[in-house]
């Protein structure tokens, strides 16, 4: 289920009513900036997203008054420390391309800007949990650029050859795997650097790892939700039915699915650029499928957490903050701007974050890759769109606690400990974590 490169995940992310004093932190609080200076303005703005750079070029040849001096980043790795880096220099760009499980800590950091009165006016224009993932305690920190509908995709040829369905609840996908098993072929790809897999069928499964009661954080990584993922995990894990291929060589990932030795992905619609890009025996072979459902209940597609770039963030220190956000705006809703991302040859093959974002199916999908399944992939898409998980709720030392699950994680894939060790481990270590920032905690 791994479906990240980089690491990261766009997720819907639903933070409301929040008391930031003692949820958050103890540092800093915002200001408004200045953001009501006249003629022309240059905005710094970072990203890293494929096809960004014409959306740029297209504001600027359609903006006299305000101009955007874009700098493509690596990956989100490399902006996060960049970012952090600039931020301590007092250099931080006006505009930053990020994803929803950032905005509560750069908020408690005092990083982002309160866009709110710029930006508030364009709620309807979203879907309702993209729009959620750019905010705090009711006030708007970014614009939402991107959705992100998983769904499988899976190779035809290889279900047809043995006799196979595309699986439509978990327990399918373990039967599937435990067949092609047999013939020397798994049923998805583990990332050991990769943790996501787990907090995406935690979130599909009703988890909430973090919540808000009063004016405290509630930590649960041992919830029902979360248990029943681990369960699912564990199975594929023991059975040995996952490959274990890093995302560090993304290319021999993407070799690995093209030559058939992993059959199906849990996806988004950008990482199918990847696949138009790099295949060269598969294309036309692969179809798209719901995302399996637990037994015995209704389908529900998981936000997942870094489904290419979620966000433009506005930064605190941009003394610009009125243009930056209206530049933003324009970038998320310009019918150009959002075909251009949308397409995986033009883009990153992302699915707008729109309310009206499946009338960009078509547009986000590869009739080269999904040959004759390229029609019943869209109505996939769509649907999926309808079913997407929207109360997922980023803790404020996110960051670090993903970092703490990454290194248990890895050991779960080596079978040196099981996932519900490691889900012991972080409701420990994520509530010291908490208490040992200031931050309010109940247990």
């Amino acid at each position: 289920m791994n479906v990240t490169l980089p690491r990261r995940r766009f997720a819907r992310a639903a933070v409301a009513g929040l008391a930031l004093t003692g949820l958050l932190s103890a540092c800093g609080g915002s200001g408004p900036g200045s953001s009501g200076d006249s003629g022309p303005v240059t905005l710094p703005y970072w990203g890293w997203a494929n096809g960004q750079d014409a959306v740029v070029k297209a504001f600027n040849a359609s903006h006299q008054d305000i101009k955007l001096d874009y700098t493509k980043v690596t990956d989100q790795l490399t902006m996060q420390k960049q970012l952090t880096n600039a931020v301590k220099a007092g250099k931080a760009p006006c505009l930053v391309q990020n994803t929803a499980e950032y905005v509560t800590t750069l908020v408690s950091q005092g990083v982002l800007a309160d866009i709110t009165r710029y930006v508030g006016s364009a709620k309807e224009k979203f879907n309702a949990g993209a729009w959620a993932g750019a905010g705090v305690q009711g006030k708007v920190y970014g614009v939402p650029t991107a959705s992100a509908p998983a769904f499988t995709i899976l190779r035809t040829d290889i279900f047809a050859k043995y006799g196979l369905k595309p699986p439509a609840t978990w327990d399918d996908f373990i039967a599937a795997g435990k067949v092609l098993k047999k013939h020397g072929i798994r049923v998805t790809n583990y990332a050991g650097e990769d943790p996501s897999t787990l907090e995406v069928l935690a979130m599909q499964a009703g988890a909430h790892w973090y919540a808000i009661d009063g004016n405290a954080w509630k930590v649960n990584f041992q919830d029902s939700g979360t248990l029943k993922a681990a369960k699912v995990i564990q199975q594929i894990i023991d059975n040995d039915l996952n490959s274990s291929l890093s995302f560090a060589d993304y290319a021999a990932v993407q070799r690995n699915y093209d030559n058939g030795r992993t059959a199906t992905r849990h996806i988004s619609t950008w990482q199918m650029a990847g696949m138009v890009q790099n295949f060269t025996k598969s294309s036309g072979k692969w179809a798209l499928s719901p995302w399996p459902a637990f037994p015995g209940e209704p389908a529900k597609t998981p936000a997942g957490t870094n489904q290419s770039g979620g966000l433009t963030l506005v930064t605190e220190s941009c003394k610009h903050q009125e243009q930056a956000a209206a530049a933003a705006l324009w970038m998320s809703t310009d019918t150009g701007a959002v075909s251009t991302m949308a397409s995986p040859e033009t883009g990153n093959g992302v699915m707008p974050a729109l309310a009206d974002g499946a009338s960009y199916a078509e547009k986000s999908l590869s009739a080269k890759l999904l040959g004759d399944n390229y029609e019943p992939g869209k109505k996939v898409v769509t649907d999926s769109l309808n079913t997407v998980t929207t109360d997922w709720v980023f803790g404020t030392d996110w960051t670090a606690m993903f970092t703490e699950l990454q290194t248990g994680w890895a050991k779960v894939l080596n079978k040196r400990q099981k996932v519900t060790d490691l889900l012991a481990h972080m409701q420990r270590w994520t509530v010291a974590d908490l208490k040992s920032r200031g931050i309010s905690v109940k247990n």
